[in-house]
């Protein structure tokens, strides 16, 4: 099954179940004058809506590249998931204009058995539906099932604590239904946010996860004559649909058809293994001035806010240095790059030098 299918599918189990939540909590909220259970059953509500727009969502994602979109619609479905997102902060902030008055007039509640069992229930399947619906989105990793997961098991824990003040109701007579109403409103406006906040890191471009960017360099540095990868950056068009570059370090006498060969390599197996499209650059390694580069990688490792230098060559005909150097971005840059510079040119003053500056975008 494909991964469309697989959100369409789940999306369908999430909307199935919320509906019939809704329709006993709802029942019981009314007829047991609770607003924390209904509350919560309009909060199965918004699950259920939030599910058809991940269909949605998942279909337009998955339109064919044209002419005018040649990188697919993959990020249609940040799109849904910012939807999404605003409909959980309308109900958070809905239930807290609830709540708050019922603080200081509570109304009398009415439970039953029945009711307090149908509550219960509703705990268990919204902890089950939770795990499931976040661990398919995990596994293919759609935001937007993992956020409803996610909600769907937060939801378990709200209707628990919805059950535990019904049962401190019967005992004791206490109403703490307009507390709890606030205490809900609150944990649903935070989720949203953080949501939102997450699903808006994703649209703007956020740093390459560093888990990731440490297997795909590795698995460059796997192939034969690859000495090093470096500033490998990616571009996120839609959870499905990775493209990016990185240079890579090999000798400098190798023939064109050969760093052509190796770079297809490279290309085939990040693909293979990733999924990625990778474009691959080089950087052109002389082993004659290794004295040069570890003189370099001496003198940079008295710096903490020096996180690499690649790059290194030696234009030995225009007596020319150049390297890149990536420094932390809370450092001065320009100070820690004209003390190195110093000291190389103190060191080997016949040479010119070129630093170019590098950012830290993946670990």
């Amino acid at each position: 099954m494909d991964r469309q299918k697989v959100i369409i599918k789940t999306s369908i189990i999430g909307i199935i179940v919320n509906i019939i939540l809704v329709i006993f909590k709802a029942t019981v909220g009314i007829l047991a004058n609770s607003i924390a259970i209904t509350l919560d059953a309009i909060n199965n509500l918004t699950d259920a809506l939030s599910s058809i727009i991940t269909i949605i969502g998942a279909k337009l994602a998955g339109k064919a590249p044209d002419k005018n979109h040649p990188y697919g619609y993959g990020r249609i479905e940040y799109f849904s998931s910012v939807i999404i997102a605003a409909i959980v902060l309308w109900a958070g902030i809905t239930a807290l204009q609830e709540s708050w008055p019922k603080i200081f007039h509570p109304d009398v509640t009415s439970y039953t058995t029945a009711s307090l069992v149908i509550v219960a229930v509703a705990v268990v399947v919204k902890f089950v539906l939770g795990r499931y619906v976040k661990g398919v989105g995990e596994n293919i990793n759609s935001q937007a099932l993992v956020a409803s997961g996610s909600d769907a098991f937060f939801d378990g824990i709200l209707s628990f604590s919805t059950l535990v003040a019904a049962i401190i109701s019967i005992f004791y007579n206490i109403s703490l239904e307009g507390i709890l109403g606030v205490i809900i409103s609150f944990v649903i406006i935070k989720a949203s946010i953080d949501m939102l906040k997450e699903t808006i890191d994703s649209m703007i471009g956020s740093r390459v996860d560093s888990e990731l960017s440490l297997k795909i360099k590795k698995s460059i540095e796997e192939v034969d004559g690859v000495y090093g990868a470096y500033d490998l950056s990616l571009h996120n068009y839609g959870p499905e649909q990775m493209q990016g570059s990185v240079h890579v370090e090999i000798d400098d006498n190798l023939t064109a058809k050969e760093i052509h060969t190796l770079s297809r390599e490279i290309t085939l197996k990040i693909y293979q293994e990733f999924s990625i499209i990778l474009t691959v650059g080089v950087y052109a390694r002389n082993d004659k001035f290794d004295f040069i580069r570890n003189d370099l990688e001496e003198i940079a490792s008295k710096y903490e806010e020096v996180l690499q230098i690649h790059g290194f060559y030696v234009y030995e005909d225009l007596n020319l240095i150049s390297f890149d150097l990536i420094v932390d971005f809370d450092a001065d840059r320009e100070k820690v790059k004209k003390e190195i510079l110093d000291e190389m040119k103190n060191k080997h003053p016949q040479f010119e030098y070129i630093i170019i500056d590098d950012y830290d975008v993946s670990d």
